[in-house]
């Protein structure tokens, strides 16, 4: 929970928005991620409205990067059905180590946690009723907080439903076991209270004050009641264990005061590392909006050793008994309450410098010793005018390499922020980052650039120690670009990516003192007898008055650059409507193709052609082509020589096509499904293609060998070569054989030259012919004799399966 509330992205989140992640989370499939929920459903599991979810929670999720949102719209463009993953946990899976990365019955437990708690109820179709959770009936107004915070207390309990309590000061007004809420929500101390008394007055929370042997008041106990049933045991069995272990000789640690922190156990955890505590009034306080009027400081601060093993009042002078050695020995509370330990009397009362004895230890390490295991997670409380606590931040910078760079300079200044001032400056300082390495022409300069902007910053404020304010000053003055021109690399009159100076700025500045000079001069001539002052004054106006009418003409600018923006915006959504119709159009004509029948066997569903005809059709054309091919290796005038080629050509060709066609029907066993001969025809037909595919470039090649044999190649050949040979050679080394080799293949190439040009040459004559003679039959069409010939040698579907 602590791992996901912590995401940068909730970082000043409502409380109904955190929980709105933790309740996706639970209900987290771990298979895909996505988690189906309607906005009402989750209202109810925040105890929220459904127009409240719709309008704020879930605006909130998508803007928070932490949830992926695909929503449904409503009547009214609300959020109904939401489609959510949350990206943390999705990314952390096979993450090994992350706490994020829950196996499947982790995922199961909490979601039965999540039901435990806070679940809704349900009435069933059946009529069987889940009753609602523990806090499922909390709802309106606060109900997200109180869920919250009595989730994070159940998480934080024991077996015997104790919640262990924060160390360290806490508001003396408050208590220890607010004060605790608070740190777990990350609100103020009053809003921590107000909360846990609503968890009391529900009897979902005690706070337990025990007593001592004596019959004194001890320290408080918060306890939740429900999980130590859960765990078979009462919260009085508890309170009497706690009693009997409080018997001891050791003074109390009242709650109403502000004692030293709490020395916790080494292999303890801590309780609370997340948020600070403030009393800040735009944190999670969801009854009141404001207090209603100003915490007044206590008159009389309770100054009470803690650690005295008797209680009694002399002994807190050392084992002698003596008297102080000055008025004010041992009275170093302050009165606005800077002390780190409120009530803790000196650990050094019995050495008093004022009669020469030295301290063996210094009284400020032994209180950091003490402080420094409350710490726990690295992060110390302290006080802050006497009632206020706060989260000291990191000390070191973060671990990413490119914000310690950026950060180097502002190193002392980051120690002294805060964990939510440091989380904010990481913030903007990664924002920053990212615009300038979109400026910069290498990305990877960004760090160093943002590094010498800080750089040059404290170099005009004089030094980090002028600055008393240093979270304002990083975030407004520090990392803030600040340009001089409308040039996104300009900052300071520099440009980003050079360093050198910006020559728009340099631009604009020239422009200024031209119109500066040309308004002087005019001012001069109009007023030859006017003093100096009277003409500074009338340029200034003048230079006034032309900064309106630029600032007038860069606002008219800026209008009719957005009115071009906004047009081809407007533009490029017509384009896209038109594009989207085109779309839907071609897909509706393509779905309306496909239900057509084949024009040539009337299969159904065969987009108007189906693959046994389209088989044969590229099959008869390629049998065409190696008709063509043949007929063209053979001399145009020996007609019966062209007709014999063309005979054993389709001889050949039939022969390898219906041996390809039997091996396949050999090979296949009929299944008896519907649409088995087709899909058998289409089969047969593709193998068909397929060997014709393979042969007709052997015929090809053949038809080449023999056009270069022919007369006309060998005669271009032999020209070629009696040509080459009669050249002048330019080679210095050339003997007649390599002469010789030459002239041979120069002539091999112009005899394949040749061969291409005469098959290129009769296939064109033969295409002429059958274009002539297709015509003719067009013009006389055949009788009903020759049609029904045809008609009859061609084959049906089903005598290929037949066969």
């Amino acid at each position: 929970m602590h791992a996901l509330l912590d995401t940068a992205g909730l970082a000043g989140a409502s409380d109904a928005v955190r929980l709105a992640v933790l309740v996706l989370a639970s209900r987290t499939p771990r298979e895909t991620g996505v988690v189906e929920i309607r906005t009402s459903e989750l209202g109810r599991w925040i105890g929220m409205s459904a127009s409240y979810t719709a309008s704020e929670v879930v605006p909130a999720l998508k803007r928070s990067g932490v949830v992926s949102i695909d929503a449904a719209e409503g009547e009214f463009r609300e959020n109904t059905g939401l489609e959510c993953k949350v990206l943390p946990l999705w990314a952390a899976q096979d993450v090994v180590g992350h706490p994020l990365n829950l196996a499947k019955k982790e995922y199961a437990t909490l979601q039965r946690l999540m039901e435990a708690v806070m679940a809704p109820g349900w009435k069933h179709t059946d009529g069987r009723v889940t009753p609602a959770g523990l806090i499922g009936t909390r709802t309106g107004r606060g109900a997200a907080t109180d869920r919250l915070a009595l989730l994070l207390l159940v998480l934080e309990a024991r077996e015997s439903g104790r919640v262990r309590q924060c160390g360290g000061t806490v508001d003396t007004k408050r208590g220890r076991g607010a004060a605790t809420v608070a740190r777990l929500l990350g609100c103020s101390a009053s809003a921590g209270e107000r909360v846990l008394e609503r968890l009391e007055a529900r009897e979902l929370v005690l706070r337990v004050r025990l007593k001592t042997g004596s019959g004194m008041s001890n320290r408080s106990r918060l306890m939740v009641p429900a999980v130590a049933a859960a765990h078979g045991r009462t919260v009085a069995d508890d309170v009497q264990e706690d009693c009997e272990e409080d018997l001891g000789p050791d003074f109390s640690d009242p709650d109403v005061t502000a004692g030293p922190s709490e020395v916790l156990e080494a292999a303890a955890e801590p309780q609370v590392s997340g948020p600070s505590v403030t009393d800040e009034p735009d944190v999670a306080d969801p009854d009141v909006a404001a207090p209603l009027h100003t915490d007044h400081p206590h008159l009389v601060t309770p100054v009470v050793d803690l650690s005295l093993s008797g209680g009694f009042s002399g002994e807190g002078r050392g084992a002698e008994g003596r008297q102080p050695g000055h008025a004010c020995m041992r009275e170093d509370q302050a009165v606005d309450g800077e002390s780190v330990v409120a009530g803790s009397g000196s650990p050094v009362a019995e050495v008093d410098p004022l009669r020469g004895e030295k301290p063996t230890k210094s009284p400020v390490d032994e209180q950091e010793q003490a402080g420094g295991v409350a710490a726990g997670a690295g992060a110390r409380l302290t006080v802050v005018d006497g009632r206020k606590t706060q989260q000291q931040g990191r000390s070191e910078l973060p671990a990413d390499l490119d914000l310690r760079v950026a950060l180097a300079p502002v190193s002392w200044l980051w120690q002294g922020l805060n964990r939510w001032q440091q989380d904010r400056v990481v913030k903007a300082a990664k924002a920053e980052l990212a615009q300038l390495r979109q400026v910069l022409e290498w990305a990877g300069q960004a760090p160093s650039v943002l590094a010498v902007r800080l750089t040059s910053r404290l170099e005009e404020t004089g030094g980090e120690a002028l600055i008393a304010r240093p979270y304002g000053w990083i975030t407004h003055r520090g990392l803030v670009r600040r340009p001089s021109c409308s040039d996104v690399r300009c900052d300071d009159g520099a440009r980003l990516d050079t360093g050198a100076d910006c020559d728009n700025c340099a631009n604009i500045l020239h422009n200024r003192r031209a119109w500066r000079a040309r308004i002087a001069a005019t001012v001069a001539e109009e007023r030859p007898g006017a003093d100096e002052y009277e003409r500074r004054q009338v340029v200034e106006a003048r230079m006034r008055e032309y900064a309106a009418a630029e600032a007038t003409d860069y606002v008219y600018r800026r209008e009719q650059a957005l009115a071009e923006q906004a047009r081809l915006a407007t533009a490029r959504l017509e384009a896209e409507t038109r594009t989207a119709a085109e779309r839907e159009l071609a897909e509706a004509e393509a779905a309306e193709r496909r239900l057509r029948p084949c024009g040539e066997c009337g299969r159904a569903h065969a987009d108007g052609l189906c693959d046994a005809c389209r088989y044969q059709r590229a099959a008869q054309d390629l049998l065409a082509e190696a008709e063509a091919l043949s007929a063209a290796a053979v001399d145009p005038a020996d007609r019966a020589g062209m007709h014999q080629a063309v005979a054993d050509t389709r001889e050949i060709l039939g022969t390898l096509t219906r041996e390809a066609r039997q091996r396949f029907l050999a090979a296949h066993v009929p299944s008896g499904t519907p649409g088995e001969q087709d899909t058998v025809r289409d089969v047969v037909a593709y193998t068909e293609l397929d060997v014709l595919k393979q042969v007709v470039p052997q015929i090809r090649q053949s038809a080449l060998k023999a056009l270069a044999a022919s007369q006309e190649a060998t005669a271009e050949a032999d020209r070629v070569y009696a040509s080459e040979r009669a050249r002048r050679w330019d080679w210095p080394d050339a003997s007649e054989a390599d002469v010789i080799v030459a002239a041979r293949q120069t002539a091999q190439r112009a005899r394949a030259r040749a061969a291409e040009h005469l098959l290129t040459v009769r296939l064109n004559q033969q295409r002429d012919q059958n274009t002539t003679r297709n015509a003719q039959a067009v013009a006389a069409p055949a009788s009903w004799a020759q049609r029904l010939a045809t008609y009859a040698a061609r084959e049906l579907p089903g005598e290929t399966v037949g066969a």
